[in-house]
C-alpha cells in the first residue's frame, strides 16, 4: 500500500461575519475563493449566510486532507462565541476582513 505524507488537495475551514461583526458562521470548502464569491452573491438566497449577510472572511485554516478539515469545522462549530472570538483574535486581533487575500485567485 502506498502512503502519502501530505494530501494532494487543499481544503479550508473558514469563519465569516457580517459588516457589523455580530454573527459568526463556520464552514469548510475545497475552494475558498469560489466559496467566498458564492457567499457574497448569495447563491442560495434562503441560506443562513444570505439571511444574515455573512460574506466577510475573518479567519481561515488550511488543510491537506478533507477529513481533517471537516473534523476541525465540527470542533469549532461546537464552541461558544467567546471561544471562537478568542481563536480569531489570536491571528486577527481587530477582526479585519480578509477577503482581499482570495479575490484575485482563479
Amino acid at each position: 500500500m502506498i502512503e502519502f505524507p501530505t494530501g494532494i488537495y487543499t481544503y479550508y475551514i473558514y469563519i465569516l461575519t457580517n459588516k457589523s461583526r455580530s454573527v459568526l458562521y463556520t464552514g469548510v470548502t475545497g475552494n475558498l475563493h469560489k466559496r467566498l464569491y458564492q457567499h457574497k452573491t448569495k447563491l442560495n438566497p434562503t441560506s443562513f449566510t444570505a439571511r444574515y449577510n455573512l460574506e466577510f472572511l475573518i479567519y481561515y485554516e488550511k488543510f491537506d486532507w478533507i477529513h481533517h478539515a471537516i473534523e476541525r469545522e465540527k470542533e469549532i462549530k461546537n464552541w461558544t462565541r467567546a471561544k471562537k472570538l478568542e481563536l480569531i483574535r489570536s491571528v486577527n486581533p481587530n477582526l479585519e476582513f480578509l477577503n482581499y487575500l482570495f479575490e484575485n485567485w482563479n
